[in-house]
């Protein structure tokens, strides 16, 4: 997915009201998939991952920021986002961000609301 259309997602969304089915997955920081929620409610769109394949760990926070931060920047081409896949709610259309958290001893599925005033790169 391109960056001009990952900002059409997010454009087209501030339109959209949101709706129960997906309601538990608004954060704007990242945060972990609730457990035992139906993943069947989110329709993949696309993905941010470039194909290569040793993607950047290099974050990118100019504010101060840290990657939970609510106030966050979505950079493109830098961590998390370069492992990241775009999907949107199946019954209102609400759109998040998605990337797996790999650590030495667990798997954390992460999201975030996707924001277009976020959106750099």
């Amino acid at each position: 997915m391109s960056p001009t259309d990952l900002r059409q997602v997010a454009e087209t969304a501030r339109t959209r009201p949101g709706c129960p089915d997906c309601a538990a997955l608004v954060c704007p920081g990242w945060e972990s998939l609730p457990g035992g929620f139906d993943e069947r409610v989110l329709r993949p769109l696309g993905t941010l991952r470039d194909g290569s394949d040793e993607p950047t760990w290099e974050e990118h926070h100019p504010q101060g920021t840290r990657t939970d931060s609510p106030r966050a920047p979505i950079a493109l081409g830098f961590h998390p986002y370069n492992r990241c896949d775009v999907c949107a709610c199946a019954a209102c259309g609400r759109p998040f961000l998605r990337y797996t958290e790999f650590g030495g001893y667990y798997v954390d599925h992460r999201i975030r609301a996707l924001d277009a005033d976020l959106i750099v790169g």
